[in-house]
């Protein structure tokens, strides 16, 4: 499968918040408040300081993403992307579709390089995903997330030139 990957529009957001909340409200993936409403989720996830995208197949939003600079100034050359897949489309290739596209438009944007800055190391899946797209571990941070069921583990800083 390969889904379709577009800019996100208005109509999409019943849709972005249906894969994001439930990730958010896990809490075992971002560090973000477990009980952020569903604008405040919606509000980070397209905020003004990013380009925010889906993946779509026959119609049904399966994932989406966010880019965005990863710091203003000095550090404004380097990319940083949130994703996130709803459930049903675990293991169809759609982060990998995600990351790929991610990785063309932060080129075409112009950065030069793309920053994870807080992969969490029990996201095995990803942290295998990013590894294999080329990122590497610059960073560890040691015990920097409370995990709701394994208590404190490391966050990853991953790293890759464009």
């Amino acid at each position: 499968m390969s889904p379709h990957i577009r800019p996100a529009q208005v109509a999409d957001h019943a849709a972005i918040t249906r894969i994001i909340v439930p990730t958010i409200r896990a809490g075992e993936t971002y560090a973000l408040d477990r009980d952020l409403s569903q604008a405040g989720a919606l509000a980070y996830w397209t905020g003004p300081d990013r380009e925010t995208f889906v993946a779509e197949d026959e119609g049904m939003v399966l994932g989406t993403y966010y880019l965005r600079a990863n710091q203003a100034g000095g550090g404004a050359h380097v990319a940083n992307c949130g994703f996130m897949t709803g459930e049903a489309a675990l293991g169809r290739g759609v982060a990998r579709a995600m990351c790929a596209h991610a990785l063309d438009r932060a080129r075409a944007r112009g950065f030069a390089a793309m920053q994870f800055n807080f992969v969490v190391s029990t996201n095995v899946r990803a942290v295998r995903l990013w590894k294999s797209f080329g990122f590497d571990v610059v960073g560890r941070l040691p015990g920097a997330f409370r995990h709701p069921e394994l208590g404190a583990v490391d966050a990853l800083v991953m790293f890759r030139t464009l």
